[in-house]
């Protein structure tokens, strides 16, 4: 005889691979059965916000009782991983830095370039406010005229830390002490250990809810360089060649494309990017497009 408890504690096998397929097809993230436990820990606040006996209760709720569509975006918020931090794997930013603005330049006949960056997969905004550090530096330095990022994620809880920007001081130990003094603002609590993104680093950034599996982005086509790091690993081949031809396709002739370590690979199967380093991919040029014709 199952207990209350144990309704509380597990879905059912129909249920959790019910959960599984829609997330697959809906975000292309694959939710093998050693994820379950994860997924179970995780949809337990949404049991509790509605009110649910239990996990097989909310099962019940999505897909017998109609609940799905109203649930979607909370079940999506749950589910999906969103680990970041910043300067993550911090190569990419040297060579921002160093080769692709650089590149840039030369591109724009020696003037200083106005940059549009794309964080794909922002998470709570790591990412995109690092990039941001970097290219204000560039700026300070006479070396970038001036930069926008846009930030896109598919959980909007995520997104709404990323506009919030406040973060606790052990989370940006990575960043340099020269930038935490230039671009963090420490809490006037003492009693709350968190920093801020200062306002003005804060209006270069702006955060909008995308679905990578979504067959069309809103998004500029002219974008200078696309960070795309640490999610494709969560789809299969087929997506994955889907998501960066779609992602090419919003760079500008020249423009490059960084993807996370663990997928160095994942771009050599898109026809209109090539390797220039590991794990960073760009587009051809409009000379080198001119000259291939």
């Amino acid at each position: 005889m199952q207990t209350a408890t144990d309704a509380y504690d597990h879905l059912s096998d129909k249920h959790f691979k019910a959960i599984a397929a829609f997330i697959e097809t809906r975000v292309g993230i694959k939710l093998p059965q050693t994820k379950r436990t994860m997924v179970e820990g995780r949809l337990r606040k949404r049991v509790r916000a509605l009110g649910l006996p239990g996990l097989q209760a909310y099962g019940a709720h999505l897909f017998e009782r109609g609940g799905l569509a109203d649930e979607t975006i909370h079940l999506i918020d749950c589910v999906t991983t969103n680990k970041t931090d910043f300067f993550r794997e911090p190569s990419h930013f040297e060579f921002l830095r160093d080769v692709a603005v650089p590149q840039l330049t030369l591109r724009q006949g020696g003037r200083p370039p106005q940059l549009k960056v794309w964080s794909a997969a922002s998470s709570t905004g790591a990412e995109a406010y690092t990039a941001a550090m970097v290219l204000q530096d560039l700026v300070a330095a006479g070396k970038v005229a001036r930069f926008s990022i846009l930030g896109t994620d598919v959980s909007t809880e995520v997104l709404r830390d990323a506009r919030a920007a406040i973060y606790p001081r052990a989370f940006v130990a990575p960043v340099p002490a020269p930038m935490q003094q230039r671009y963090l603002m420490r809490s006037k609590n003492p009693r709350e250990d968190v920093v801020r993104v200062t306002p003005e680093l804060r209006r270069t950034v702006h955060f909008e809810r995308l679905n990578l599996m979504d067959e069309a982005y809103p998004f500029d086509r002219d974008v200078d360089v696309i960070f795309c790091r640490n999610v494709l690993i969560y789809f299969d081949k087929p997506t994955q060649n889907a998501v960066l031809s779609r992602l090419a396709s919003h760079l500008r002739p020249g423009g490059y494309l960084m993807l996370g370590h663990s997928e160095s690979m994942a771009g050599s199967g898109v026809d209109a990017l090539r390797s220039v380093v590991p794990t960073v991919y760009q587009t051809a040029s409009a000379a080198g497009a001119r000259s291939a014709a």
